[in-house]
């Protein structure tokens, strides 16, 4: 399918790109099992407390099981005493598993929420960056220009080195490489905007 291509001047062409990315099947009930999945192996589990078995220190009787009229103990390291293993204390990461998503859930999430972002106009695509953009202040007039508050812009190596300065104080607009974003990314911007050079490399996966 041909789709519009814009360039920095607001020049518009065409460029051809695969159906099954911009224009597949919206699956919500899959973006929906992904982004479960995704939300939670991102969430950071990071409280944990030594169990006994993780305390380091001798393992012998702390003194003899009979005969001198105290309690019955094994070594220092039991939950009771000072310095001991924490009783049913937090896990950290063991106390969860991660979620796995196979490579063709990710796809389809990824092509669906692509297309959906296509029906509502919501997806841009532009030429490749050329020329370098050093400030931040000419940035901010594209964005402004097209509409970009609020995006997630997907670029090819060569324009991600052109541009990048630019926009890292730009707030709400985040700038990254096709092997670097998730359908989480995709949904929580609300418009997406690729290169020609990004889409090239993007489809590279799905054929």
């Amino acid at each position: 399918m041909k789709i519009e291509k814009l360039n920095i001047d607001g020049k518009k062409e065409s460029i051809e790109v695969l159906d099954k990315i911009f224009s597949a099947k919206i699956n919500k009930k899959l973006v929906n099992h992904v982004l479960y999945k995704t939300n939670a192996n991102y969430k950071g589990r990071h409280a944990k407390t030594k169990q006994q078995n993780e305390v380091s220190g001798p393992t012998s009787k702390i003194y003899a099981q009979k005969g001198t009229g105290n309690a019955r103990h094994a070594s220092r390291k039991a939950p009771i005493f000072v310095g001991g293993g924490v009783a049913h204390g937090p896990k950290g990461q063991l106390s969860y598993k991660t979620r796995k998503l196979n490579k063709s859930e990710k796809k389809q999430s990824i092509a669906s929420i692509i297309s959906e972002k296509m029906k509502s106009n919501d997806l841009l695509i532009f030429s490749n960056f050329t020329s370098e953009i050093k400030k931040t202040k000419e940035m901010n007039l594209i964005i402004k220009k097209f509409d970009l508050i609020n995006s997630l812009i997907i670029l090819d190596k060569s324009s991600k080195n052109k541009i990048e300065r630019s926009i890292k104080n730009i707030p709400n607009v985040k700038v990254t490489d096709v092997n670097h974003f998730s359908a989480y990314d995709l949904v929580k911007f609300k418009k997406i905007v690729f290169t020609e050079s990004s889409v090239k490399d993007l489809e590279k996966r799905y054929v």
